[in-house]
């Protein structure tokens, strides 16, 4: 199979999950209350609805990608080898390593961050160490995922954490109708836990791995670009089949079904993304990439799936027939 520069990557999907409890917004007293939204839905109205932040999944995302770079032996800062949210800031509180770039451009900083951590080049940073505000975007973006009007319930379930020790009244409370009261030691809460359909989107600028976006050139070589692509690609696939989060030890999600379209763009133009808020999002992606392609030829292709087994399929044969696309800025 001939292999293909891949330009950028987007899923648009349709996910139904049961039971979970990924994002949440805090307590009150003994409630736990789960994250809700306003949304415009596909009649123009505005809905209230439960949602699971773009943050949850870039960090689901980041988690499987660290895992993956350890054990292909990626470049890793010390910061990000630790699984440290703060990467090469962490590295940079060193005082050797401080040194060694306190006069550095902008620029150059970039390029010292892009060979030393796979983690930083993909997931993105802002280096804060001294004066310095060198941002690292990033080359995945996560949206929010967010429940489909009418197909999404949270309900709240009674939950007790049983005391190993309880008073002596208490015990001989047990038998009657006033023990739950009498039995101090028991910490009584609630827990929400949400049902339904979500709208899931994402996005990766594959071109962008390696590249120094200040001095608009590539500080990583071709395979060390082929190697991150991978990794990167391999684990999106993972953030999708095992979405972690809160709770997961006592409310792992059902993941009933996985649905949508994966976009790939094979020149300088954008990989489509739509949401699945729209009912007929894989239509409409199929009608821009026509759109798209009487462009720039053959520059787009959709491809549908119907199932996570199908979505999975796809995603492992993008890798083993891919490539990072190199841009070209020189004549």
């Amino acid at each position: 199979m001939a292999t293909r520069q891949l330009y950028a990557l987007a899923v648009s999907g349709l996910a139904t999950l049961d039971l979970h409890s990924l994002n949440n917004e805090g307590g009150e007293g003994n409630q736990i209350t789960t994250r809700m939204v306003n949304i415009v839905g596909e009649d123009g109205r505005m809905y209230n609805v439960n949602a699971i932040s773009g943050d949850m999944f870039k960090h689901i995302h980041a988690e499987h990608l660290h895992r993956i770079a350890v054990t292909a032996g990626l470049p890793l800062s010390q910061g990000a080898r630790l699984f440290n949210a703060n990467r090469a800031n962490y590295d940079l509180a060193d005082d050797s390593v401080k040194n060694e770039t306190a006069n550095k451009t902008d620029a150059a900083m970039l390029d010292w961050l892009l060979e030393r951590c796979a983690v930083t080049d993909m997931m993105g940073l802002l280096i804060t160490a001294g004066n310095r505000s060198v941002p690292r975007k990033s080359v995945v973006e996560y949206g929010w995922t967010v429940g489909v009007p009418g197909s999404v319930e949270t309900d709240s379930y009674f939950h007790v954490k049983y005391a190993s020790e309880r008073s002596k009244e208490a015990r001989a409370a047990s038998a009657t109708d006033e023990a739950r009261k009498a039995n101090v030691g028991q910490a009584i809460f609630y827990r929400p836990a949400s049902s339904g359909k979500y709208a899931m989107v994402a996005q990766v600028e594959a071109a962008r791995i390696g590249f120094n976006d200040i001095a608009h050139v590539y500080a990583v070589n071709e395979t060390g670009r082929g190697e991150r692509y991978r990794a990167l690609l391999e684990s999106l696939m993972y953030t999708f089949v095992e979405p972690a989060g809160a709770m997961r030890s006592t409310q792992t999600p059902h993941i009933v079904d996985f649905q949508g379209a994966i976009t790939l763009s094979y020149d300088v133009v954008p990989a489509p993304a739509l949401s699945a808020l729209n009912r007929d999002f894989a239509n409409e992606l199929e009608r821009v990439a026509t759109a798209l392609n009487t462009l720039r030829p053959d520059a787009v292709e959709v491809r549908r799936f119907a199932s996570m087994g199908e979505f999975a399929e796809i995603m492992t044969e993008i890798i083993r027939s891919t490539e990072p696309y190199t841009l070209r800025l020189t004549a």
